[in-house]
């Protein structure tokens, strides 16, 4: 008789599947009953044991509840703009004795936020303070915190170089000046979309410098420039002193002008460079490199001393001091004159002081005393007496 009896009562088809939707969003859960005939449907909260709907009627005065069902069989609870307290379990109940039931279990998931007011803002720090980063987070989950430097860099964190510093506090003892710059807190849970905070580190520390070259060396006539590197925050007022303490005020170069000054930061660093046009024998000595702010002074001293200049070799020519350009000049043309006598044979005048015999009996040849001929005369006379010679032997 009681199996019979429970073959006609209402039955779950399936169970009541758990749901997991962000803060803000809609949730959507699903009781099907089979064999329902004339019982009842109720929806019921169970942490609270409050009553949500029976059947067709919505009872809970929360207006983001709502209710719908398809075929007598399929019942729909609907929450509209889902808020964290509606997270729990909730049951669907058949009217039957003893009631039937099942559990579905709503998670609500929140992205993380950052509180304002309990995280720090902007910071200026003197160096070699210990100082404190704060970043409280909120969410569900609960938020993962951690802090990274905007660039990339590593953090010297407390003698160790890393990239990322877990923890919503990032505590830096002895802060440095290498410290100083943009920090970011950076929370999530694994519900879109991460959240970050970025705050600026500033570390305030009296101005330091360096100079490559303390000695520098010039010859008269040459520019020259001298080069120095100062490092400060807040940022210093930098400038130039002569030997004498007279200032040279930067501004833009002008042509003609003696100095010429030019700087460029990078950071709390900034390179300094004096230009000294046309150097002349009061030129040199000693200039000054000066860093100033707030928190103190100091400065560098450069020396420009004086080098010989660069040589040019000279030739003295019938009383004329000649350039090295012209003596080179000079020695390309002798040689041109040389080349052309060696070649010019045909040109050239020999002596000859042998006598020529005759082998003809014609009367004999004015014979040449040690003379000075032309040698194409000389061939062309020999070989007229050859000719003879051959025709009368």
């Amino acid at each position: 008789m009681g199996p019979v009896i429970d073959s006609v009562l209402p039955r779950f088809a399936e169970p009541i599947l758990n749901v997991t939707v962000t803060v803000g969003k809609d949730a959507l859960m699903a009781c099907v009953v089979e064999n329902l005939r004339n019982y009842k449907v109720a929806w019921v909260r169970v942490d609270t044991q409050t009553i949500l709907s029976i059947h067709h009627s919505v009872i809970t005065q929360n207006p983001r509840v709502s209710l719908s069902y398809n075929d007598h069989r399929s019942w729909y609870l609907h929450i509209s703009n889902v808020q964290d307290v509606d997270r729990g379990w909730y049951m669907c109940q058949v009217n039957t004795d003893p009631m039937r039931s099942r559990q579905g279990y709503l998670q609500v998931v929140v992205p993380p936020r950052i509180l304002e007011k309990d995280s720090s803002t902007d910071m200026v720090v003197r160096e070699t303070s210990d100082i404190s980063l704060q970043c409280r987070a909120k969410g569900y989950p609960d938020p993962y915190v951690m802090w990274r430097r905007e660039d990339g860099k590593d953090i010297n964190y407390n003698g160790d170089m890393v990239n990322v510093v877990d923890g919503e506090v990032l505590t830096i003892r002895k802060v440095s000046r290498l410290h100083m710059g943009a920090y970011l807190c950076i929370a999530s849970n694994g519900v879109p979309p991460s959240i970050s905070r970025r705050v600026f580190l500033r570390v305030q520390f009296p101005p330091m410098l360096s100079i490559a070259n303390q000695l520098e060396g010039a010859f008269v006539g040459q520019d020259v420039s001298l080069e120095c590197q100062t490092e400060a925050f807040p940022s210093s007022i930098n400038y130039w002193t002569t030997e004498r303490g007279d200032m040279i005020v930067n501004g833009k170069p002008v042509r003609g002008e003696k100095y010429e000054t030019s700087s460029i930061d990078q950071g709390y660093s900034r390179f300094m460079t004096l230009k000294i046009r046309n150097v002349t024998k009061k030129d040199f000595g000693s200039y000054q490199c000066v860093a100033k702010n707030s928190l103190g002074e100091t400065d560098g001293v450069i020396k420009l001393e004086e080098i010989p200049g660069p040589i040019s070799k000279t030739t003295v020519l019938n009383g004329t001091t000649l350039s090295e350009k012209e003596r080179l000049k000079m020695k390309q043309e002798r040689y041109s004159k040389q080349e052309a006598e060696e070649y010019q044979w045909q040109d050239t005048d020999f002596v000859v002081e042998e006598e020529i015999v005759p082998t003809t009996v014609l009367e004999d040849p004015p014979r040449p005393s040690c003379s000075k001929i032309n040698l194409s005369s000389y061939v062309l006379t020999l070989l007229s007496h050859i000719v003879a010679a051959e025709l009368f032997s």
